[in-house]
């Protein structure tokens, strides 16, 4: 998958950005808040996922502007198409979103068209940090090789929303304790379901995973993954989600109800999973160096391209924001080695710290401002 050319207007700062790209490796530099991580932003939304930087829809139109403009063409292994999508400040409940030249009823309906795989600073924090950073990890990449499953994440977490509102409620006296019965199905349903899904999909990202990681660490050391449940013990060889699975989690469920209500919120269920990452059998989050877990981020990463990349049956985009100066040097060329058959885009404040024998395309960010650069 190749973004062929990238046309940007009155998104946030970017002004009259028109850019071709080499099918390999784009170089973006340009000083701190130049627009730099606003252009992968705009590729990035015209995935049909919501901002990787948690930017509300009103805020994606520049200050100064009415309106933001963007058209994208890509390539895939099958055709040339093309994405369009305009915002107004007068109603920007109303996207006019188009893939090929058709007008979709919402963003989301441009999700699995555009294959991108996004590597931000706090990715590497990943192994490291809240459960709940992992736990979006998994679901989004889930939802890039099974596209419904992103509605059932939603669903799944309007139900406990509801759910939590209800214990407090009852706890207050407004509510009754047998109206969390018709939740705690819909939960035990959905959760078994998503219980399946993540568990299949950690025992692929763990494989992927660890042969990276023995590969960074030239075998020196071994990573695996766990899927931590707090309702089902074991999710090995377990697959009966609207059957057993559906019975344990809504029996975990009534189990907790009265230390739930208590609290004022529902302790067991797929919302409080967690995947945890062992180096040589100890998890690396409490026992790992900063460089161990950087290495684990890292490949967490790439499997998650690579397993993309098998189920699409094309390479998606890799869009690497501020990454590279994060990392050192053997680091650095790690990831531009298992990257090198996919389309690349990198950011980056200084280009001199891009090597010199760098083949590609390198464009320069400033004040909103986009041109390439050729060099000597």
């Amino acid at each position: 998958m190749i973004i062929k050319t990238l046309t940007v207007d009155g998104f946030k700062n970017l002004r009259n950005v028109i850019l071709s790209f080499d099918d390999k490796m784009n170089i973006l530099c340009g000083e701190n808040a130049q627009g730099k991580t606003n252009l992968i932003e705009a590729m990035w939304i015209c995935t049909g996922l919501k901002s990787f930087r948690g930017t509300k829809d009103k805020d994606f139109i520049g200050l100064d502007r009415d309106s933001f403009h963007i058209d994208l063409c890509f390539e895939d292994r099958q055709r040339n198409q093309t994405i369009s999508f305009n915002m107004s400040k007068n109603n920007i409940k109303e996207k006019a979103v188009f893939l090929n030249g058709v007008k979709l009823s919402a963003p989301s309906k441009l999700f699995s068209s555009l294959n991108c795989v996004i590597f931000t600073p706090e990715d590497l924090e990943l192994s490291k940090g809240r459960p709940e950073n992992r736990r979006r990890f998994l679901d989004l990449s889930v939802s890039q090789i099974k596209h419904s499953y992103l509605g059932v994440i939603n669903k799944y977490d309007d139900i406990i929303n509801q759910r939590n509102r209800l214990l407090k409620n009852i706890a207050l006296g407004i509510s009754q304790k047998e109206e969390l019965d018709i939740w705690d199905e819909q939960l035990s349903k959905l959760g078994s379901y998503i219980s399946v899904l993540r568990y299949a999909y950690t025992k692929r990202l763990s494989r992927t995973a660890a042969a990276l990681y023995r590969d960074i660490t030239s075998g020196r050391e071994e990573l695996s993954l766990k899927l931590s449940s707090t309702v089902f013990e074991s999710l090995e060889g377990r697959d009966d989600y609207s059957g057993e699975m559906y019975e344990e989690y809504l029996n975990r469920l009534k189990e907790n109800i009265d230390e739930d209500m208590s609290l004022g919120y529902t302790q067991a269920g797929i919302h409080r999973d967690d995947l945890v990452t062992y180096i040589n059998g100890l998890p690396s989050r409490e026992y790992g160096s900063q460089g161990q877990n950087r290495s684990v981020a890292l490949v967490l990463k790439l499997a998650q391209a690579y397993i993309l990349s098998d189920e699409i049956g094309d390479s998606p985009v890799m869009l690497l924001d501020d990454v590279l100066s994060e990392l050192d040097p053997t680091r650095q060329e790690f990831v531009i080695s298992r990257i090198n058959n996919m389309q690349v885009f990198i950011t980056c404040c200084e280009e001199n710290k891009i090597s010199r024998q760098t083949k590609g395309k390198f464009f320069e960010i400033k004040n909103g401002l986009a041109r390439e650069i050729i060099r000597g």
